[in-house]
This record gives structure tokens, sequence and C-alpha cells, in this order.
């Protein structure tokens, strides 16, 4: 038996602008690998296994076009600076998780947030106002109750004070309580397609991306179901494919000397 295998994303021809990378960081233990898993096949790991940085893939056919939306699951840790930045250099959409019940963690998602924001205007040459992505603050493990809390509701709402491109979503990605609703909420801040999120299309397996690559040379707009696929052997990019990404992504071209500065340094 021939085992099919997805085609390539240049035999798919996916646009830049329907190309985008989530990011996910926050502390150690809090949870970001049980939400990714969540949001790739709704399966929840009760064995924690510490993360050094996990690439996944999905792509998707949604009104007859195809997407690509890469997500980075990083590691709790610091242990390559250079690294870190690169992968907010190249981030559309971030999640920051912290955990309820653990207050260091809720003052971790506050640092990555302002390093995000310094991180980003170095890229576009712009204030920490103007650089500023979707980002969605996510407290995971509410299942645990308010015995346990840490953190206090007044202290989220004076964190996202002002700022309409950061929300807030408090889950338990253990009981899926809240998840898709979370998505759905940082999908629609980023203008990305609703059918993104788990509850809004099927999943399908890898046998149907010969459906997904006919489609992609279609080019129809088909009134359709929406589903997603996730690619197997997914491979993070190399840094120079990310530097590419990065070139693509950022507005006029003249600034790449300056945005590999901002990579390195």
């Amino acid at each position: 038996m021939i085992k099919k295998t997805c085609p390539s994303e240049p035999e798919l021809n996916i646009p830049a602008k329907n190309c985008y990378r989530m990011v996910i960081l926050g502390s150690s233990k809090v949870g970001k690998s049980a939400i990714v898993s969540r949001f790739l096949s709704g399966r929840f790991e009760e064995q924690y296994t510490p993360t050094i940085e996990d690439f996944h893939r999905k792509l998707y056919s949604i009104r007859g076009e195809v997407y690509q939306l890469d997500i980075l699951d990083t590691s709790g840790n610091h242990p390559f600076p250079a690294m870190r930045r690169l992968s907010i250099l190249t981030g559309d959409v971030f999640i920051l998780v912290f955990s309820l019940d653990n207050r260091d963690s809720f003052q971790e998602v506050q640092r990555l947030r302002r390093q995000i924001a310094e991180t980003k205007s170095c890229l576009k040459n712009k204030t920490k106002e103007e650089a500023q992505v979707p980002l969605m603050i996510c407290g995971n493990k509410g299942d645990r109750g308010d015995f346990h809390r840490q953190v206090q509701r007044h202290e989220l709402e004076q964190l996202l004070a002002g700022d309409p491109q950061c929300a807030y979503c408090e889950i338990s990605a253990k009981k899926n309580s809240n998840v898709d609703a979370m998505f759905r909420a940082l999908f629609a801040m980023a203008k990305l397609p609703s059918e993104m999120s788990p509850d809004l299309h099927r999943r399908v397996s890898v046998q149907y991306c010969d459906l997904l690559y006919k489609k992609s040379l279609r080019g129809k707009r088909l009134k359709e179901d929406a589903y997603g696929i996730v690619a197997p052997f997914a491979r993070r990019p190399s840094v120079h494919s990310d530097l590419m990404y990065i070139r693509e992504k950022a507005i006029g071209g003249g600034q790449a000397k300056d945005k590999e500065r901002c990579v390195i340094s």
C-alpha cells in the first residue's frame, strides 16, 4: 500500500498573505503544549514533558482558499536569547500563557509582553504602540478554582487597559474549557478566518492533502465546509528562511540589514 504524503508548500503555492505564524510563550509548566495539543488534535496529555521548542504546521481549505498556520511552541526557559528574539520577530499572532495558581508565571507574561513590543518596534522602526501585534493573554488551569488563584481579576483589567490588540481569556486546557472561544477571539482580533478555530472546521487526515492540492489549483471560492490538516513531519524553518519570512512580512525592503541586526543582537 502506498502511503500518501502532503504536497510541499511550494506545490500548494500558498500566497504570502495566507501564511501566518502563531507563537506560544510563557513560563515552564503553565500548559503551553497542552493548549497546542488541544488546538491540533483535541487531546490532552496528562504526562508533563518539558518543551525545548516544538514546531507544527496546519493547512486549511477555507472558502476556496488555502491557508498555512505555523505554530511555534517555545520553551519556558531561555537557553538561547537570540532564538527567542527570532521567534518573536517571525510571529504574526501571540499567545502568552500563565497559570492562575502561579504568580511568578503572571509576572513572566508581563515581561514577555514588553519584550514583544520592544522587539517588534526594532523590526518595524516604529514606536512600541505602533508595533503592536494581536496578542492573547491566557490564564490557564482555571479548573483549580479560586482557592488556588494567585492572580486577581482587577490586575488583569489593568494589564489590558487601552490596548485593542490585546485580549485576555481564562481557560482550562485539561477540561477543554473556553479553549475554542479563546482561539476564536484571537483570530478575530488578528483578522484571520474564523474557521481556523478548532471548533469551526472539520479535521481531516493527511490522506486528503491531494484534495487540498487540487483545490488550490482551481482557485475558486467554493461554498463548502472548511477543513484543516496537520502537516506531518513539519520542521522549523532555518534561520535564513525565517529572515526571508521577516523581510516579506515587514513593511518596506530597505530595512533588511537593520532586521538582521535585530535578530542576532
